[in-house]
């Protein structure tokens, strides 16, 4: 058994803190059972600067910005549970699915040693739905080996975070960990608390509304044919399968990614937010013929309206497109404070296909 209550939190890949808010902001029945934050770390500067400032503003050293290779892993200090959201580009369905031969593939292994190094009782590790498919399902098995050879018994589910009240159809392979000499077993949290929740983008971003001072809710400007090619797109449609005049239409050849010009349906949750931009892959209002805000893409990502990200408009909008839905990370956190504290929860079997 644990005798901890109070689990101190390391973090690699840390982002702009989708995955520490949710950490931190979790609470159970009984309430000495809490997670905070111990050491986080991210290679970009502007996003260790989005999370020092929210997460641990009174502790700003304890993010140390820099590449993970480089990271001296023996000095962060001692931990009780550990996150990481690996870096996904490399097993992105989106993208080209390199798997372990692209240059991001492999980073995962630097978690593998941070739990190797400090043994914590238990820790979670994201990334995306593709995952599982990545070097043809090869990837994972590894991954989930190296996770259990590091002495873990590990619980992976593929989370539908629009199924746990996000406003949003993100779906992330979620492996939570739990040392393998503890007597805990973890349960994927149930779906049915939440299957009565207003999930629609439209709520999210009008709901209430977002106030004068909230920050990065500056508005993109549109060029002028990027706005009438918008008026003739519908809710839901997107620039290929909208009726578009010819003027309006896009010489792209082979490219019909979904996603291009396309208006949020506002009866849906929104489409995955992503941090890639340019080309008509911003998140497109479903009444006005613009991009979305910064601030209505976080609130999409469940980020409150006083989370302030620091850094460019592009930086920023990178960084709300790889976080973690903090809403949706609360929510698992919360099960496995739940299942340390030995509270009862409802639980479901876990998934692992799209």
């Amino acid at each position: 058994m644990s005798d901890v209550k109070e689990f101190r939190l390391g973090e690699l890949f840390c982002g702009p803190g989708g995955l520490a808010l949710g950490a931190i902001t979790a609470r159970i029945n009984n309430p000495e059972y809490k997670i905070v934050h111990k050491w986080a770390n991210d290679y970009d500067d502007s996003t260790c600067e989005t999370y020092r400032r929210n997460i641990c503003p009174e502790d700003e050293q304890s993010v140390i910005c820099g590449d993970v290779r480089q990271l001296d892993i023996d000095s962060l200090g001692e931990i009780d549970a550990f996150a990481f959201g690996f870096p996904c580009n490399d097993f992105s369905v989106v993208g080209e699915q390199k798997g372990f031969d692209g240059i991001f593939g492999p980073l995962y292994s630097y978690g593998v040693k941070v739990l190797r190094k400090y043994r914590p009782l238990w820790f979670l590790a994201e990334n995306v739905g593709g995952l599982k498919s990545a070097n043809d399902g090869k990837a994972f098995e590894k991954i989930k080996g190296d996770l259990i050879e590091a002495g873990y018994r590990i619980y992976p589910n593929l989370y539908k975070f629009e199924e746990y009240g996000v406003p949003q159809a993100r779906h992330r392979m979620i492996i939570v960990g739990i040392r393998n000499d503890l007597p805990y077993e973890f349960k994927i949290p149930s779906t049915k608390p939440y299957k009565d929740c207003d999930v629609t983008c439209k709520t999210a971003i009008e709901v209430p509304p977002i106030p004068s001072y909230a920050a990065n809710n500056e508005e993109t400007k549109q060029s002028a044919v990027v706005v009438e090619r918008l008026r003739h797109i519908k809710p839901g449609q997107n620039a290929f399968t909208a009726n578009l005049p010819k003027e309006l239409q896009l010489n792209v050849k082979g490219a019909k990614i979904s996603q291009i010009y396309k208006r949020l349906d506002p009866t849906k949750p929104a489409y995955t937010v992503t941090g890639s931009g340019g080309g008509g892959t911003h998140i497109y209002h479903y009444e006005e013929p613009r991009a979305l805000t910064n601030r209505e893409r976080a609130r999409l990502q469940t980020f409150p309206d006083d989370y302030v990200f620091e850094g460019s408009k592009e930086s920023v909008r990178k960084q709300i497109g790889m976080a973690v839905p903090s809403k949706g990370a609360r929510i698992i956190f919360e099960a496995i404070l739940k299942t340390f504290a030995g509270e009862e929860y409802e639980y479901i079997e876990a998934k692992s296909e799209e």
